[in-house]
């Protein structure tokens, strides 16, 4: 043989044995790779799997909630705890929100009546049956918030004013409507009230149609549509809990910075009488309403466009059909 042959020979050799190394690290790789898939498919199944459990005991819990007499709509339930099907085992979980819109209230001037939301956020809490939590299942919580939230609409409704606006001011020397970017998400006092009262002598606003003695109909969809001696005002509120019922304290005509309006016609030292009526229009205590599980309010203030009634209490023995 050749020496070229052999050098031939001898570099083929070569490069055998160095692939065979090359190999075998890329199959490793390639195992490694895939072990972490699956391993990653199984959390995620897992996960998955663990949110769909939750979602059928939070459902279950809604419907226990229904079984309460003034819900009508199904509750939104979201239980804290994950993963969920360790917590639904040992029957205890972190916390617990409850969401419940469109509950009727009674007390209001308009004959199609109120709405309100109602709501709780619940301390640690323990539960016979995590899987299932019924009706009378008894609920050993270790807080509770509970609120409830009424929108400008029906607080107007309340008020028999019915183009009301609610709007939570901004702190004294800055711009904007009083939201987390003024560092206040609610306030008790100050609160800006906007909207269409009449004015003295007449008791009530009058409908655009219909002669200037008939009285408003209770259901009147809107202030702007009345005629008589009327007047758009803003004016500022402070928020109160008498006797367990949400007060209304007017304290003034509203002149700051944020959007509000003014009545040209009830200035003058003499209509000092006429604006005393107009803030009393805005000033009142509105029947009793509830809060979840019959918790007396402890507190009153805006949040954004709404007036919420809040209480906050220690351990508590809570039954769903209750709330």
């Amino acid at each position: 043989m050749s020496g070229s042959a052999v050098n031939k020979a001898a570099d083929g050799s070569g490069d055998a044995a160095s692939d065979t190394p090359a190999r075998g690290t890329f199959r490793a790789r390639r195992a490694v790779v895939v072990g972490v898939c699956v391993v990653l498919m199984m959390l995620v199944v897992a996960f998955l799997a663990d949110m769909a459990t939750a979602a059928r005991g939070e459902y279950r819990m809604s419907r226990s909630l229904q079984a309460s007499p003034r819900i009508t709509y199904d509750p939104e339930v979201t239980l804290g705890g994950f993963p969920y099907v360790t917590h639904a085992s040992r029957g205890e979980f972190s916390g617990a929100t409850i969401t419940a819109r469109g509950v009727a209230v009674d007390g209001c001037r308009i004959r199609r009546g109120c709405t309100a939301e109602l709501g709780a956020r619940l301390g640690t809490l323990t539960v016979p049956n995590g899987w299932n939590i019924g009706p009378s299942e008894a609920i050993h919580t270790a807080s509770v918030a509970a609120y409830t939230r009424l929108d400008s609409v029906n607080l107007g409704r309340f008020l028999d004013i019915l183009d009301l606006t609610v709007n939570t001011p901004a702190p004294e020397g800055k711009a904007g409507g009083g939201g987390p970017q003024d560092g206040l998400l609610h306030r008790s006092s100050g609160v800006l009230l906007t909207g269409t009262v009449a004015l003295p002598p007449s008791a009530h606003p009058l409908p655009s149609t219909g002669s200037e003695t008939t009285p408003v109909p209770a259901d009147t969809p809107s202030a702007s549509e009345y005629r008589g001696r009327r007047a758009k005002v803003s004016v500022s509120v402070d928020l109160s809990i008498r006797a367990g019922r949400l007060h209304l304290e007017a304290t003034g005509f509203y002149t700051g910075p944020e959007e509000h309006e003014s009545a040209p016609e009830l200035d003058g030292d003499e209509n000092a009488a006429l604006r005393a009526a107009v803030l009393d229009r805005f000033t009142t205590t509105l029947p009793r309403l509830p809060l979840p599980w019959g918790i007396i309010p402890t507190g009153a203030h805006s949040e954004g466009s709404d007036v919420l009634l809040v209480a906050d209490t220690g351990p508590r023995q809570l039954r769903p059909r209750d709330f």
